[in-house]
């Protein structure tokens, strides 16, 4: 049984795991993760989950299901994959991409099953141990910089922070595979096409089927930057709902016409971003600053990866105007990709993982600060090809 009572693992591996207990992961390398990988926490669960817990509602009584999600390409596929494999209807909590502290808009009450998808535990820690407190269980699965992982015997934990890993991916390891060409969209769109290509060698695709994976996860990715749903061509509560249908990405986006759709958006989004001259283009740094447009709010996320795939050497930061206060995505160099997390979490609102890190909200009077900082981070350039 998985962590809600649903059949995950053979009877045999249900008896072993008879008692609580804190596992630690390392993947071969025949799977997506290099060698060496290592997941920083998982609690298994009890064995033969058949046995009701007691705080668990009796049959009858109503217990809330919650999927608690980023609204970008990890979020979406990861959560995607899952349901694919555990079917069941519940309430979706999601957003744009910056809306991080999604747990604390669930009211919990005893019995209630929370899952948790591509979001900072750092972030969320309070609401899960006040959701935890209140009797629900919660299921968490996540890249980010997670701080201290609550020790509690309703949180199933699986988190690894560290570079090339997105959430996508870590849910593939849990299903054992059964829906990979969705965690290779993510991977596309979380900006790994490396992962992305080592975990599709499996599936045999032509150059063409990889081509369109890729393209797809950009697009998904592209979708989840916006001040608010109303900057996004699809809520991605709606997006999600038009994938559940399709086990298979290649279907979605020949049959589905939101994929069209958001590749046409894209399109045009990059074509108004490359008319923008940079504050800062060095050998290690370049600094671009978007205007305050719809169009600029959607797609700095998808400029600042495409520059870091073009110059794996260079530091890239995209800035965009928002009133008194700027938001900032920053990618450290793909030749050395660690830097980026730490830079950002020098700010109140920054945050993120150590290739890929954002501020939500840069006073204007910190641009200098904030440029000086990006400098001194990635001072001189990775040595290698």
């Amino acid at each position: 049984m998985n962590f809600f009572g649903q059949s995950k693992f053979p009877a045999t591996t249900q008896r072993r795991a008879s008692a609580w207990c804190k596992l630690t992961l390392t993947p071969g390398a025949s799977g997506p993760y290099p060698p060496g990988a290592r997941w920083l926490k998982r609690r298994a669960v009890r064995g033969g989950c058949a046995k009701r817990r007691r705080d668990r509602p009796q049959k009858g009584n109503r217990v809330a299901l919650y999927d608690i999600f980023n609204g970008d390409a990890d979020g979406i596929c990861a959560l995607h994959q899952l349901r694919l494999a555990q079917p069941r209807d519940s309430v979706l909590v999601t957003g744009v991409k910056r809306d991080i502290a999604l747990v604390a808009r669930v009211s919990a009450a005893p019995g209630d099953e929370l899952t948790v998808l591509d979001v900072s535990l750092a972030e969320n820690r309070v609401a899960v141990l006040n959701a935890l407190e209140a009797g629900a269980r919660c299921l968490y699965f996540d890249h980010h910089f997670p701080g201290d992982i609550p020790d509690h015997p309703g949180l199933e934990a699986h988190i690894a922070y560290r570079p090339g890993i997105c959430t996508s991916l870590i849910v593939d390891d849990y299903l054992g595979a059964r829906f990979r060409a969705w965690a290779v969209v993510a991977a596309f769109g979380d900006n790994l096409p490396a992962q992305a290509e080592r975990a599709a060698e499996p599936l045999s695709l032509s150059a063409a089927q990889l081509t369109l994976l890729r393209e797809l996860g950009e697009c998904m990715n592209y979708n989840a930057y916006g001040d608010t749903v109303q900057d996004l061509h699809f809520h991605p509560a709606e997006l999600y709902r038009r994938l559940q249908p399709f086990a298979d990405p290649s279907e979605f986006a020949a049959r589905d016409p939101a994929f069209e759709t958001l590749r046409e958006g894209y399109r045009e989004d990059l074509a108004q971003a490359v008319r923008v001259r940079p504050v800062l283009a060095g050998l290690s740094h370049y600094l671009l600053i978007l205007p305050d447009t719809r169009w600029a709010r959607r797609v700095h996320g998808a400029v600042a990866n495409r520059l870091a795939g073009a110059h794996p050497r260079r530091a890239h930061a995209v800035l965009v105007k928002r009133d008194s206060s700027y938001r900032a995505s920053v990618r450290a160099p793909k030749a050395r990709p660690v830097g980026a997390d730490e830079l950002c979490r020098r700010f109140p609102t920054g945050g993120g993982r150590p290739e890929a890190a954002g501020i939500e909200a840069l006073p204007a009077t910190q641009i200098g600060q904030f440029r000086q900082a990006f400098e001194s981070a990635f001072e001189s350039p990775p040595t290698g090809p």
